[in-house]
């Protein structure tokens, strides 16, 4: 799990006790002591990867240039979510902020767009903001940039899974403000979205706000084009993670040669599903693992779902979790929505 507790320090690659483990992962025949990364991933792949279909979860397409590479996806003119969500932001800001005394973003990135609610943020006293991402590379260069542009602003970045949290939460309780930007809450199945708001819940104080993004039902066409774009970002997105998987874990026939990158719209489930397809018979061996996997051509590894919602099924879902509805905020085409919660009060 991921320890947020932040020290004393703006943007210290030293600022962070972070540990990584896989929680509740199956027993693994390995013939090495794998670092946490490796077991993390060894953990997931056995989780899904021997299943049907194969799944890989998505925290995987992020090394440094997955990271990189999903940064350029945002910007492409297919990608509406980014655009939309920052049009709302900027409208939002000083309702989204209000009181808050701490920001702590899950998910950050390169933090570009969180810059709008900072604006509003700093200035009023000792602020801190706390941005978690998978992906140190990228997180500190987000954290040290910060640092400078805001010079009265505490930066603590932590370096972990942003489902698996291990609190207290850093700042005041009350006085919190949770980002959970980007319409991420989609990539979740249902069990996980319900494991994963249940864990915010329970880490959040009385007071503390939530703000969620979440993207909207459209057209297929739409949906499908934002994920398999015309310039093929997105393919060499999907792709990367086979090349993540075979740096992280030992593994033979692996190769990203033998893959195409697929995004497909699923009406039943609601939601894009990303998928690496096969284009010839591929065996695949994990000797730590003790196991291995053959695709026939024109089998899938998916990799990613995005569930798009209709606009208030989330916040009902968000209130049992103890959430109070406080705004739903859709950009000016309607295409994306941003959900403000609060914890509410603990009750008798």
């Amino acid at each position: 799990m991921t320890a947020l507790r932040p020290e004393t320090g703006s943007a210290s690659r030293d600022a962070q006790e972070v540990t990584t483990t896989a929680r509740d992962a199956p027993e693994m025949t390995t013939t090495r002591a794998a670092d946490p990364t490796t077991a993390a991933l060894e953990s997931a792949l056995l989780d899904g990867f021997f299943q049907d279909p194969p799944t890989v979860p998505p925290r995987w397409f992020y090394d440094e240039k997955g990271s990189l590479l999903f940064d350029q996806i945002t910007r492409l003119p297919e990608y509406y979510p980014t655009r939309a969500e920052a049009e709302i932001l900027r409208v939002r800001a000083r309702q989204i902020v209000g009181p808050a005394t701490s920001i702590i973003e899950l998910g950050a990135g390169t933090c570009e767009k969180t810059r709008v609610l900072l604006d509003e943020f700093v200035g009023r006293g000792d602020r801190r903001f706390v941005p978690v991402d998978i992906s140190a590379e990228m997180l500190h260069h987000a954290a040290d940039e910060l640092a400078r542009e805001y010079p009265g602003l505490r930066v603590d970045p932590v370096v972990g899974d942003l489902t698996a949290l291990d609190g207290p939460l850093p700042g005041e309780p009350g006085g919190r403000l949770v980002l959970f930007l980007g319409g991420t809450i989609g990539n979740f199945t249902e069990a996980q979205r319900t494991e994963f708001l249940g864990m915010l819940a329970g880490l959040m104080a009385p007071g503390d706000r939530l703000l969620l993004g979440f993207d909207l039902v459209k057209s297929p066409a739409r949906l499908e084009a934002a994920y398999d774009d015309a310039a093929g970002v997105t393919a060499e997105f999907n792709l990367n993670m086979l090349d993540v998987i075979a740096a992280t874990v030992e593994c033979s026939g692996l190769d990203r040669r033998d893959f195409r990158h697929r995004a497909v719209w699923n009406p039943a489930e609601s939601r894009i599903e990303m998928w690496l397809r096969a284009v010839r018979d591929v065996h695949i061996e994990f000797p730590t693992l003790g196991r291995a996997r053959t695709l026939a051509a024109g089998e899938g590894i998916r990799t990613e779902i995005a569930r798009k919602f209709q606009p208030t099924a989330l916040v009902d879902e968000l209130a049992g979790h103890g959430f109070r509805d406080r705004a739903v905020w859709t950009d000016a085409a309607g295409a994306f929505g941003l959900a403000l919660v609060v914890v509410a009060p603990d009750t008798p």
